[in-house]
């Protein structure tokens, strides 16, 4: 079976244990976890291949990932399960009390795949800037990835660390922003619009990459020439197109399903359209 397509089948079942955590849980954010799971599926599967068994809270002579925009965990929870991070089986735990896989990410329930607590939005990259700079220091060649979300970005932190990056050089790092142009209250430009955020990363000294972030191909495609072109003294960022609720026909690109559970009725409707491929848990 061709790379792609296996990968596909792989966010198909992805997006199908999103749909069903979150109706399990009957709380949840369904919309973007269902935008970013072709990115993290292709991420773990084709681009970082990390060993789960190795896992620890340093992660030398790896390639490590941050999640900033934690809301979104449950499209990372089932790559991370499916991939062998921890037991499938335990997807179904999601949001339940004493599960590892809490509503955010957090790190005392030490869930192997987790580094860092991130329900608190605009943390992410700074972070991510930190464990850089740390690779650099150890001597270890590997990359740091860092997933944000657009209205994420509203956050004031995060703009320091977008001076911080190219100033010092931080070349080790690819981050990408989620642009589904979508946040909890509406589209992202009637909250608190964003502008020109290419003309913004680049003033700033970014090498700034544009990504499909719904098409497998141009997925991989992005995040091998980027991966490739890293080390030359300036940052990447990566502008990922994407749109909330992709793969469920009524909550494509509806920001009302950015945090609110599907019911029963509607869970077996989006499941309807999804494939299982893998196995539910």
């Amino acid at each position: 079976m061709p790379a792609t397509e296996e990968l596909r089948r792989i966010s198909s079942q992805v997006r199908r244990d999103i749909i069903r955590m979150v109706n399990g849980a009957s709380s949840g954010h369904p919309g973007g976890s269902l935008g970013v799971a072709d990115f993290l599926t292709v991420l773990y599967f084709e681009v970082m291949r990390p060993d789960p068994l190795k896992f620890d809270m340093n992660g030398k002579n790896e390639d490590i990932f941050f999640l900033s925009n934690g809301h979104v965990c449950p499209a990372w929870y089932s790559v991370m399960a499916r991939y062998g991070f921890f037991p499938v089986k335990e997807l179904g735990t999601f949001r339940k009390l004493g599960s590892r896989l809490q509503g955010h990410p957090a790190t005392i329930e030490r869930l192997p795949g987790v580094r860092i607590a991130s329900g608190s939005l605009g943390q992410g990259l700074s972070v991510s800037i930190g464990a850089a700079i740390a690779k650099k220091m150890n001597g270890d060649s590997h990359l740091v990835y860092a997933l944000c979300g657009d209205g994420e970005l509203q956050e004031g932190s995060n703009w320091e660390a977008l001076m911080f990056a190219p100033a010092k050089k931080i070349d080790n790092l690819i981050a990408v922003v989620d642009y589904n142009g979508k946040q909890i209250d509406g589209p992202v430009d009637k909250v608190m619009p964003l502008g020109n955020l290419r003309a913004k990363f680049e003033a700033f000294g970014w090498i700034v990459t544009d990504m499909d972030g719904n098409n497998i191909e141009d997925i991989i495609t992005v995040l091998n020439k980027v991966k490739a072109g890293a080390g030359k003294g300036k940052p990447n960022m990566i502008i990922m197109h994407t749109h909330m609720g992709y793969g469920v026909d009524f909550m494509t690109d509806n920001h009302e399903w950015h945090g609110v559970p599907p019911n029963n009725d509607q869970a077996a409707r989006a499941l309807g359209q999804l494939q299982e491929t893998l196995g539910d848990y």
